[in-house]
C-alpha cells in the first residue's frame, strides 16, 4: 500500500518535445497540465490582486462562508492560497492533482448553485471538472520511475 501511495505521489516529468510533436497522449496530458497549472495560480492569485474580478466573496455560498473563519473576504483569500497550491501539485505530481482539482471544482460548483444565478458558471466549471478528471486519467500512463516502453521522456 505504501509503495503505490509513494508512486502516486512521484512527480513526472515534462514529455521530451520529439514525443510532444507525434504523441497525441502527450500532447492532451501537456496541454491538461499546463491549463491546470497556470489557472488555478492565476485565478489563487487574483483572489488577493482582485485584477480580473473585484467582487470575489459574491461567489461564495453564506452556508460555506458560515463555516470558513473570518469575513467572506477572507475566506476568498483561503481559497486563494488552496488554489495556488492546487495549481503547484498539478505541475508536479499530476497523478493526485488532477483529482485535488476535480474535488475543488466540486464544491465550487456546488457554491455556485448554493449562491443561485450561477448556473451557466457551474456548468462551464463542470467541464472543467471533468478535464482535470481526465488529466488525472492521463497522467496514470507516464512513467512512474521507469521508463515506459511506448514512449522515451
Amino acid at each position: 500500500m505504501g509503495t503505490a501511495i509513494a508512486a502516486a505521489l512521484r512527480p513526472i516529468p515534462i514529455p521530451k518535445l520529439n514525443v510532444l510533436r507525434h504523441d497525441p497522449v502527450a500532447q492532451s496530458f501537456t496541454l491538461l497540465r499546463l491549463t491546470f497549472t497556470i489557472a488555478p495560480i492565476l485565478f489563487g492569485i487574483d483572489k488577493f490582486a482582485e485584477v480580473m474580478i473585484s467582487d470575489w466573496p459574491k461567489y461564495l455560498a453564506s452556508e460555506f462562508n458560515d463555516i470558513i473563519p473570518g469575513s467572506g473576504q477572507d475566506a476568498m483569500y483561503i481559497v486563494g492560497g488552496v488554489e495556488i497550491v492546487a495549481g503547484l501539485v498539478v505541475a508536479f505530481v499530476p497523478r493526485f492533482g488532477g483529482f485535488l482539482v476535480a474535488a475543488w471544482l466540486a464544491g465550487i460548483i456546488v457554491s455556485l448553485l448554493l449562491v443561485g444565478g450561477y448556473g451557466d458558471i457551474a456548468l462551464r466549471d463542470f467541464g472543467l471538472l471533468l478535464a482535470a478528471l481526465t488529466l488525472a486519467r492521463l497522467a496514470t500512463v507516464f512513467p512512474r520511475g521507469t521508463a515506459d516502453p511506448r514512449h522515451s521522456y
